[in-house]
């Protein structure tokens, strides 16, 4: 098998950009980052990056849909392979088909779905992410209360069931009996905060049995006061678990994005896109469960004003990191590829440009927009 050689361009190297360098692939791995005149380069078939940027791949957790599809209407292959040629023109290449708050019928459905096609090699597809419908009404969000049920033995088997590939739930943790967060964190399920009234203690007594990360950290969850912390402050007071982030400058303030970013290790946030329908199309407007969501000014919103996901792709998010909050190109790079497959467990075959992992690739241009997606090796027509 022959190699290929990315060359004349400059190589994310994690802390910066390595130039007169190569980086050799072969099959769908990494295999080498050579000095630009080394044999293997002249032997390998070029890729001339005409010096624009060679960035590791961008992993998003939180993908309800794309494409003009929204994964709970048609969670299939067909549906998860349309999403994901949305998101590949914009450089990602593994995510988490979403699916929000629904009946168990569709979420087996759905587990199903995502099984199928990591069997089938659909390319970046890593798993799903299960958003309810174990979640708090009181910071429900646009999800749809009539959908929640409580995390019953029957639940925790479903919800346990994906035979191949990374299974996340967001769940209300004070709505779970520890035994139960346990087991699912026993049998691999990633466990995160989000659509949670939780108090502080009530989130400390889940990470003691498995809570791993806090969904769209700020949205929908309890907030930080004086005298109770609730789900934002016991965030922001440890530093092990991860926090998804959006970044389009209206679910979360800015500044208020700076001061947590401050207040906790950097390698702990994650870029995520939210992302509904819409993205990579020209509608504006989609149905959610029965409810027109219109689509103005760059944001999604319901009837009567609610936030229900975003247009964000991952490489809006992540320029958008840079000019919003004042990030290092470099670590805005890596808060979308390296940090979110570390959360995912996958932190040694994704999300880096090294040897031996996954040869998920993106040509940039200076800005950070995406000229070319290559996943395993291959480039994906978008």
């Amino acid at each position: 098998m022959s190699s290929t050689a990315f060359s004349n361009g400059a190589i994310f190297s994690g802390d910066g950009f390595v130039r007169d360098a190569a980086l050799l692939v072969d099959g769908d791995r990494i295999s080498a980052i050579v000095p630009a005149g080394d044999e293997r380069v002249r032997q390998a078939r070029q890729v001339d990056l005409r010096g624009q940027l060679l960035l590791p791949g961008f992993v998003d957790v939180q993908v309800n849909g794309g494409g003009g599809v929204l994964f709970n209407d048609l969670p299939s292959i067909e549906g998860i392979r349309r999403i994901a040629r949305a998101h590949a023109r914009f450089g990602t290449t593994g995510f988490l088909p979403t699916l929000i708050s629904d009946d168990l019928q569709v979420v087996a459905t759905a587990i199903a779905a995502v099984d199928a096609a990591i069997a089938a090699g659909e390319p970046g597809v890593l798993g799903i992410h299960i958003e309810g419908p174990y979640l708090n009404e009181q910071r429900k969000g646009v999800h749809n209360a009539a959908h929640f049920l409580e995390l019953d033995r029957e639940a925790v088997a479903l919800l346990c069931s994906l035979k191949r590939g990374v299974t996340l739930l967001t769940l209300a943790p004070e709505h779970a009996k520890p035994q139960a967060l346990a087991q699912l964190s026993a049998a691999g399920v990633i466990l995160s905060a989000g659509h949670t009234n939780a108090t502080a203690t009530e989130i400390e007594t889940a990470r003691r049995h498995g809570l791993r990360g806090f969904t769209h950290l700020f949205n929908a969850m309890s907030q930080l006061t004086a005298r109770e912390p609730g789900a934002v402050g016991a965030a922001l007071a440890e530093d092990e678990s991860y926090c998804g982030i959006i970044v389009d400058g209206r679910h979360v303030d800015p500044r208020v994005l700076k001061i947590a970013l401050r207040a906790r290790r950097r390698d702990r946030f994650m870029l995520v896109t939210d992302a509904m329908p819409p993205v990579g199309t020209t509608a504006r407007s989609f149905q959610l469960q029965g409810r027109t969501i219109s689509v103005a000014d760059g944001q999604c919103v319901d009837e009567q004003g609610t936030l229900a996901g975003t247009m964000l792709d991952m490489s809006l998010a992540v320029r958008n990191a840079i000019a919003l909050l004042g990030l290092a190109p470099s670590e805005a790079v890596r808060m979308a590829s390296e940090y979110p497959a570390n959360f995912l467990g996958l932190g040694l075959s994704h999300g880096r440009l090294a040897p031996g992992c996954r040869a998920d690739l993106l040509i940039a241009d200076s800005g950070y927009n995406v000229l070319e997606t290559w996943i395993g090796g291959k480039r994906i027509d978008v």
